[in-house]
Order: structure tokens, then sequence, then C-alpha cells
């Protein structure tokens, strides 16, 4: 970047200009910052920048209120304990639609637009594909101007920043806020008191009517923090609003002239630590308290938000909240927003049990986001009964009489009341919040047709047995503003040049790039965008880690979080086999590669951290090994975000998908490496089935076991005797375990031996492993067939179209929440795969 001391606001010259965004940067760098050429440092333009931009947004984010309540639409609140924002610069630019105007007038007066988009955080509010859906959503809910609002914790500190030393992982405070959030507006008028702890008290009113009073609490106040989300182009800017927790008194004062001032403080930091940190250490007491208050904090300060703005409204007509309010649940975190509600329709305003649980069913949605059992969350009794006393009573009624219902229904099969109660059983009592999620929403889908039918089949079976026309698909998708205009401005800007802009709005307008596949210009523009892209991200590397990458290799690309399921531990026994094959014969004619690994491993889960030893022991022998030559790299690249993400993306020829077929719910890497060409090997797993099913069986790399092939194999699988009867698998199992890449550490890589060979291999690494390697070498001979291969990336791509979140969320829209878009006019699709122009309260065909 120039140097700020040349740059044009720090001279004498008069300060009118015609530009309005000029203005408001200078403006905001002088008086907001208070900063002149001798004290401005280079964060402080990236935030001068960010407010002039925010307040460009500000006219359309109160007229797009003022639409919302003049119109009374019904709205739609998204609550999800995390939002994976990433940066905010370069995508509010892309929707504005002045990306180009902002970096031609910052470079007329000596800054760089992307020398400032590196200046800024990641917002530390998630951690992976829960999160990042929801940022795609509130993206797609704007773009398609329909009336929403999401709800989070404004974390200070976000899950962890990674750090590598002596190749194991090393867990840092991720302090995103340190320099302040240019992009929020903090409204201290919408604080609200949210209580936790003391008792309840049944006392009966003149009518006989017992009355519930929850008494003697502990409480904080949250606080909001609104950001804009802009739609795509169309003048819609909708709103995220995060809570702080503020303690209700700043110190206790008696405490504190007395002389003991820790004591004094103390409350005060108690309450705050609710949205001190996402994710805190769980496998501890006080961690899971404070994971439970959070998940409440956020669910009672929402409410009482959504609930204050119906009232404004509609007054106290509750019989009226779910024709004009929806409220998704992102999986089972906020299910406690379920208790409260009816906790308030009952204790606060008064209504009988009956038309209270009709209105809650009426107003929840559920998604479901995980396949694993474990995953499911389960909150000891004990624990509500300490924090929430008033919720685990209703908890209880809830379940009474839902179990009561079966009862009347059919009393044959009391298994089944045990399988679907919210209440667990003996000795371990504990709340079941997946069940309180299904029985007290109207609507539960899964996220991806293989998800869902595992789903109806297995976990949920029985209570789709019950209500079957609860659980529902809608397939998860990705927005293309972030995931191509922003992250791969080269390859959009070709895209657009030869299809049209429409595809920012319309990704099924991809499908025309076939129409391009003879064309050999167009096909070596599509190369050299990739190529680009490579060469960056290879620069990147070096620059940070010193290992050097050939651009013209094989970029086999795994990002996701380190979990034995997503098996990159198959990853690292492809890249063992490979080098081994290059030690038996160092003139073999072996396809370059560089595998690159990036993901953070959860501070509690021992395999997973070792796994990601094992990644950097073989990275450190296989890169410094004179034997090959350049021919195989494998870097690991740490501290894993949306920011790192849009690099490695670009780049990537080859998708590593390969988690146990049946495990993973959906995915949205696998759409989002496909959208920017890489192809993909895989598993039938998620929502991959649905990407082979578009892009054709035979222009991606499947290989293993399907999920029902899982299933039927686990009662008789042996790993042993796999590993007895296969050389190769041996060999580099041995490798593993006899130290190679453990030097002066023996043992180090024996639990991950055992785990595979003598514990049962539970997520089938063993078993893939002989069509694993067969499918990486069919992609390594396809890799060199230069035509082939750029014929089969611009078929992903193009066939990615209904892997948009824009679709997504118009069947959420269409199918769940029954809400209509605002007056403003945008491109919306539709369920049945059509795109029409969205305008008022219909839909009027293009």
């Amino acid at each position: 970047m120039t140097e700020h001391t040349e740059s044009r606001f720090f001279t004498d010259e008069p300060r009118f200009r015609s530009h309005p965004l000029d203005e408001a940067f200078a403006r905001h760098l002088e008086y907001s910052l208070v900063r002149d050429k001798h004290t401005v440092v280079p964060h402080d333009s990236f935030k001068a920048l960010a407010m002039a931009i925010r307040e460009r947004l500000i006219r359309d984010w109160l007229r797009t209120q003022e639409e919302y309540r003049r119109n009374g639409l019904k709205r739609v609140y998204y609550l999800s304990m995390e939002f994976l924002m990433g940066r905010l610069l370069r995508n509010i630019l892309t929707n504005l639609g002045s990306y180009q105007e902002c970096r031609v007038l910052l470079e007329d007066l000596g800054f760089s637009l992307e020398d400032l988009r590196e200046l800024e955080p990641d917002m530390g509010l998630g951690n992976g594909g829960l999160g990042r859906l929801a940022a795609c959503f509130l993206d797609s809910m704007a773009t398609l101007g329909l009336p929403a609002f999401g709800y989070g914790i404004r974390y200070e500190f976000g899950i962890f920043r990674q750090t590598i030393v002596g190749g194991e992982q090393r867990e840092e405070a991720d302090n995103w806020l340190r320099a302040g959030n240019p992009w929020e507006v903090v409204r201290p008028e919408l604080s609200y008191r949210v209580r936790f702890g003391g008792r309840v008290v049944t006392e009966q009113s003149n009518d006989g009517r017992l009355e519930f009073r929850w008494i003697d609490t502990d409480d904080v106040l949250a606080v909001a923090h609104d950001t804009p989300v802009p739609g795509y182009r169309n003048g819609v800017v909708n709103n995220l609003r995060l809570w702080q927790a503020k303690a209700t008194l700043e110190l206790d004062f008696p405490d504190f002239n007395r002389g003991d001032y820790m004591t004094a403080v103390e409350s005060k930091n108690q309450s705050e630590n609710i949205s001190k940190v996402l994710y805190p250490n769980d496998v501890f007491h006080e961690g899971r308290v404070l994971r439970l208050k959070q998940e409440y904090f956020l669910v009672a300060a929402s409410l009482q938000d959504m609930l204050r703005h119906f009232e404004e409204q509609h007054g106290p007509a509750w019989d009226l909240l779910a024709e004009r309010v929806a409220v998704q649940l992102n999986d089972t975190h906020p299910a406690l927003a379920i208790p409260e509600l009816m906790r308030i329709l009952i204790d606060d305003k008064g209504l009988d049990w009956i038309p209270a649980w009709e209105i809650t069913q009426s107003t929840f949605a559920y998604t479901n986001h995980t396949l694993m059992p474990e995953a499911l969350e389960r909150w000891p009794v004990s624990l509500l009964e300490e924090l929430l006393p008033r919720h685990l009573q209703i908890i209880y009624e809830i379940n009474q009489r839902f179990l009561d219902q079966l009862r009347d229904d059919d009393s044959a099969d009391p298994g089944r009341l045990q399988r679907v109660s919210i209440i667990g059983a003996e000795p371990d009592r504990n709340v079941r919040m997946a069940n309180l999620s299904v029985i007290g929403s109207h609507t539960v889908n899964g996220v991806s047709a293989l998800h869902t039918d595992i789903l109806r089949d297995t976990l949920l079976a029985d209570f789709n047995r019950i209500f079957p026309d609860k659980i529902i698909n809608i397939t998860n998708g990705i927005t293309p503003r972030r995931w191509l205009f922003d992250s791969n401005p080269l390859l959009a800007e070709l895209i657009m040049d030869r299809i049209g802009p429409e595809v920012a709005t319309d990704l099924t307008q991809l499908t025309k790039l076939e129409d391009l596949l003879e064309d050999e210009s167009f096909k070596q523009d599509w190369r050299n965008c990739k190529w680009v892209s490579k060469v960056e991200l290879a620069r990147l590397i070096e620059h940070e880690q010193g290992i050097e990458i050939d651009p013209e290799s094989l970029f086999s690309v795994q990002i996701k979080r380190l979990h034995e399921y997503k098996r990159q531990l198959l990853n690292i026994l492809h890249v063992v086999t490979l080098y081994r094959r290059i030690k038996d014969n160092p003139d073999a004619d072996i396809v370059p590669r560089t595998v690159l690994i990036s993901g953070k491993a959860a501070p509690g889960y021992g395999m997973a951290k070792l796994i990601l030893q094992l990644i950097n022991g073989v990275s450190r022998v296989v890169n410094n090994d004179t034997d090959v030559d350049g021919r195989l790299r494998l870097v690991f690249l740490p501290d894993y975000s949306v920011s790192l993400a849009m690099k490695i993306i670009p780049a990537s020829d080859l998708s590593e998908q390969i988690s146990t077929a049946g495990y993973e719910a959906s995915g949205t890497g696998n759409m989002k490496l496909a959208l920017n060409g890489a192809l993909t090997i895989g598993t039938r797993d998620g929502a991959t089935v649905e990407m082979a099913k578009a892009i054709g069986d035979e222009n991606l790399f499947l290989f293993g076991l399907a999920a029902d092939e899982v299933a039927r194999l686990r009662e008789s699988y042996d790993p042993h005797a796999i590993y007895r009867a296969n050389p190769e698998l041996r060999g580099v199992l041995d490798m593993i375990t006899g130290d190679v890449f453990s030097p002066g550490r023996p043992g180090l890589f024996k639990p991950i031996f055992d785990a595979l060979v003598h514990h049962g291999d539970p997520f089938f690494v063993v078993a893939d492993y002989d069509a694993y390697i067969e499918a990486q070498d069919r992609a390594g001979r396809c890799f060199q067939e230069r035509d082939r291969w750029t014929r089969l990336s611009i078929i992903n791509a193009a066939r990615m179209g209904h892997f948009s979140s824009d679709r997504t969320v118009a069947e959420y829209a269409s199918c769940v929440w029954n809400v209509q878009p605002v007056e403003q006019a945008c491109t919306a699709p539709t369920p049945d795969g059509t795109w029409d122009r969205v305008v008022g309260n219909g839909h009027a065909t293009v």
C-alpha cells in the first residue's frame, strides 16, 4: 500500500469533493477516529472506509425496516449460536455494486483496497459449516427481499486462533474485537433482562388458576449490537442482531468502599462471561454451565425482542403470533426457545396451556444438522433445575402431555415411549434437546436428501411414524456472491462476460457454460483463472511457511474441521502411499501433487489433535526428502477461516469429500469447491450424493462404501483381516506406527494404528482404503489430460446452479415459513427449480 503520508487526505487542498464516499472516508478518518497524517495507522484507514460504507447503507437499512413495518409482512427470525460471517468489506461492496468504484477512488487517494481488505479480522462468531450456512442464509434472505432477522451472540473471543508448534496444535485467544467493529451499531436502548437460577413459587389465583412466579434470580442484561446485511443490488438491508452480556450493576459499591475490590467486580465479570467466548470447553462442569447459559441467554433476549416488536404492531393478539412470526432453530442450540415462549405466554401473558402450546408449535421450525447420536445435545436434569427451574417444569409438562397422547393412541409399545421421551431414563436423567425440538416445532428439516432419509429411517424414525409429514428435506446451499464473486473475481468476471451478469442471482444460468465446451479460447481463459489463483496461493504458502509448491501440480484440497468421521486420516494414508511408491521407485512417473489440508481440532478432542500431528509429521518428512524432488508436497495451513478459505478454494483442482458415508449431514465445502471448478473425489455422503446426480457420476471420482453398506458391514467388519491381506496398506500403517514420522518420539502414533487395526476402525478408513487409492489414481491420470480435465472442471461448475442458498432459502420461505418478500424487485428461485421475479406479495414470471 502507498505510504499514508502521500495520500491527498493529508494535503492542504480544499476538502470539497463531488464523491460522497470520498467525503465520508475523510470525515471518519479525521472526526470519528481523530487521526491526522502524523498519527494515522493502516487499520485506521480500514475502519474509516468501513464506517463510510456503513453510512451509505444506513438509509436503505432504515427504509427496509420501515417497509417491513408498513406492509405488516410476516417476519423470519433465524436463531443460531453461530454466524461465520468472515470479513464483510468485500462482500458488502459486491452486494452494493460498488467494489470497482471504491477501488478506483482509493487508488486516487493513495490507498489499495486489496491491502485494506487484509486488515479486517474475520468475525469470530462461528466455527464451521453450521455458522457458515447461517451467514449464507442471511445473504440470501436479504437478496430475496425476505423480512428476516438473524439473532446470535456477540462473542468477544472466537473459538480460538490455531498455531502449530512442533507439529502440534496450540490454541490462542481469538480477540477479533480488540480494535473494535466498525460495522456494528450499538443499541443500548434495546437491553433485556435475562434471568438464571432462583426458585419457582406456585400460587392460586382468585379464579382457581395456578400461577407461577420465578423469583430470587441472578440477572444479566443482553444489549443489542446490530450489523447490516445488504442484499445483492436490490436496496434491501436486513439485520443481524447480536447480544452482548452486561452486568445489571457495574460493581457492588459497599464492597468497593470496604476495599474489597475483587469482590466488588466479581458479579460483573461472571455476568459478562456469557458472551466472552464461543464454545467454552465443556469437558469441565464450569464449561457446560456456561454453554447452557449462553444458549438460554440467546433465546431469552431474542424472544423478548421479537415479542416487543409483535406487541407494538398487533398488541396482545397472541392468536396472531404464528401468522406474523416464524422462528427457525438452527440445530438444537436454541431449543430452549420452546419452553421460554411457553413460559412467557403462560406466566407473563396469562394464556392457558392449550392455546399457548398451539401457538408455540405453530411458531417454531427446527433444522437438524447431525446424524451422530453423540452430537445431539443432552443436558442433565440437575443442571436445568439449578439454572432454569421454571423451564424444567414446563419441559416436564410438555413431555407428560405428549406421552399421554401416545398412550391414548397406542399403548402397545412402551419402548417407543422411552425413545421419544424428552426426559432420558435413569441413572443419568437428562433433557434430550432434539426430542424437545421435534415435539415443539411444526416442521423439522434435514439438509440433504440422504441425511433426511436417514433421519426418517433411523435417528427420528419413531417421530416420523408419529408425525408422518413433519420431517422434510431442504438441501443446503451456498451464496454465490461470497463464494464466487468475492472469492474468485477473475473467474466470476469471465463467467459474466460469457453468459451475463444475471448469474449473480440466478445460479442456474451457469448451465450456459456447457455451450462453451468446444470454445478453445474460453477453455484457455478458464485454465488461466485457475493458474493465477494457484500462483497466488503458492506465494502465500511460501511466504508464511517457506514451502515451495509447483502451481502446475494437482492441488488436492481438504478443508474442514478435524474429526475422525471426516477422515483426514484417509487422505494422509494416500499421501504416505504415494511417498512409499516414490521411495520404492525414485524414477516412477508420479503425477505431481500438492495436498493441502486445513481445519481446527476441538481443544478436548485428543484423537483429532493426534491426527493433526501426524499430518505435520508426514509433511515434514515428505517435503524434505530429496528423492521426492518436489513431485509430492503436503501442506497444513493453520488457523482455517472464511478469509483463508477464499484464498484456497479458487486454487483447488481436486475437492476431498471423503467422510464415512452416512455421517456427513450435507457439507457445503463440497459445493464451494465445485462452483469454483474443482472436481470432487468423494463418498456418496451428504449433499455429495445430490451433486453427483446433478453433475453426473462420470464427472466425479466416487468411491467407497455407501451409507447402507456401512450399516450392513458394521456387525461383521474385521479391519485386522484387511490389514493382513493388503501389502500396500500394511506397509503404510507400519510406517506410521514405526515412528518414521515421529523421530525421537517412539509410539506417538500407535493409538492411530490401534484404532484402525485393533479397535474396530469405527469410521471404515481401512475398508475404503483400496477404493480411495484407485479413485486417486484415476484422478491423477485424468489431470494429465489437460483438455479433459478442463472440460470436467467447466461441467462441474456449470451444473451447480441447484446448490445456491437462494434456492434453499426460497424453499424455507415457501415450505416452512410461509413468508413473502418486500416489494423491492429481486430475482428469486422457487422450490420447483424455476426462477421468478419476486414483486410484492406474489410471483410474476420473468
